[in-house]
């Protein structure tokens, strides 16, 4: 048995992973937010920045001492209704029981010296929530702050969904 493993060139485990180009040490500034949601992109790169602290692949440092930068924006958001039912509301009236959030973000590595991408990627997000709901007492009576907190709740789930992919592609096969 020994003789075979030793033998064969076989490794216990996965196999090290690294950054394009071996690099080390990394800087990530703040994500560019090219949507009409603000704040978002402080979730994305959050999330990022926890993923490398947690697999020790690369450290995160400050542009002065990275040899790569790590660039992200956040290309596009979008809300879209469904569900949608005729309850006992006003004629014609229709009445949305959920969302769905699309999300696209692109990630790059570029080296740090002459800003030449070594890697780049995009990757999409997509989540549902339950409408808030409007009690039959009244039309107006749903609550508006529900939807925003559900809308964050759910960005922020897919920001480190997103950004947990992003540094798996990234720190494969390299």
């Amino acid at each position: 048995m020994a003789l075979l493993l030793t033998s064969c060139a076989y490794r216990l485990g996965s196999p090290q992973k690294t950054l394009p180009g071996g690099y080390k040490q990394i800087s990530i500034p703040m994500f560019k937010n090219l949507t009409q949601e603000p704040g978002i992109e402080v979730s994305f790169t959050n999330s990022i920045i926890q993923e490398f602290g947690r697999s020790r692949i690369a450290r995160v440092v400050e542009p002065s001492q990275a040899e790569g930068l790590l660039e992200g924006e956040v290309t596009d958001l979008q809300y879209l209704s469904g569900g949608s039912t005729e309850r006992s509301l006003p004629s014609g009236s229709v009445l949305a029981t959920e969302y769905r959030i699309l999300l696209f973000v692109r990630v790059r590595l570029k080296r740090q010296s002459d800003k030449t991408i070594l890697w780049q990627s995009d990757f999409t997000g997509e989540r549902t929530y339950v409408a808030p709901q409007v009690a039959s007492a009244g039309i107006n009576t749903v609550n508006p702050l529900y939807n925003l907190s559900a809308r964050r709740q759910n960005i922020e789930v897919m920001a480190s969904e997103i950004m947990a992919e992003a540094h798996d592609r990234l720190t494969e096969n390299f």
